[in-house]
């Protein structure tokens, strides 16, 4: 018999400055047996990332075809897409083909892992997915955040220019910056 997934709960008091967003926001989250907790919190942070009204997380691993989060377009499809960790350069650039007017974007779990997927798409010739936001954060942060295994957190995120600070219950602080792919 398989395991559940474990449903996660965050309170987050998300401040994205450079966007001009002041959210409280209730997100809950369910983690795979198979999935670790940095891959929850990565998949946590690219939510507070992209942001915006509608935006709602997907299957999961359960689903790989399926984005990691996404934003229903009122005509159908997706205005956003969302992918975190390691995805497959052909999967981007699939992605970028099939959903025009959607933005796509990954965050991945760590520069060397996007620089990775620089060096597939160019060698491969993918050039629509350079055209995704991509972008990278530390793995140390990742693991920071992991190392509570409660279920539920209450966290303050502030997202401006290219870092995220994040403020937990106790007032413990942490912080990464964001590692942005050149644009083509």
């Amino acid at each position: 018999m398989a395991l559940p997934s474990v449903l996660h709960r965050f309170e987050v008091q998300l401040s994205h400055v450079d966007r001009g967003i002041e959210q409280s926001l209730t997100i809950s989250a369910a983690r795979h047996p198979s999935e670790t907790r940095e891959r929850l919190w990565l998949r946590v942070i690219a939510w507070l990332w992209q942001w915006e009204e509608g935006i709602a997380f997907g299957p999961g691993l359960s689903e790989p075809d399926e984005p990691d989060a996404s934003v229903a377009s009122p005509r159908g499809g997706f205005s956003l897409l969302v992918r975190v960790g390691k995805p497959e350069a052909e999967r981007i650039d699939r992605e970028v083909s099939r959903n025009s007017g959607a933005r796509v974007a990954v965050l991945f779990d760590s520069p060397k892992r996007m620089e990775s997927f620089l060096e597939e798409a160019r060698s491969s010739g993918l050039s629509r997915a350079l055209r995704a936001e991509l972008a990278a954060v530390e793995p140390s942060f990742l693991s920071a955040l992991a190392a509570d295994d409660s279920r539920r957190a209450k966290v303050a995120v502030t997202i401006v220019g290219d870092h995220v600070y994040v403020i937990d219950a106790a007032g413990k602080s942490l912080e990464t910056p964001i590692h942005r792919a050149p644009s083509v």
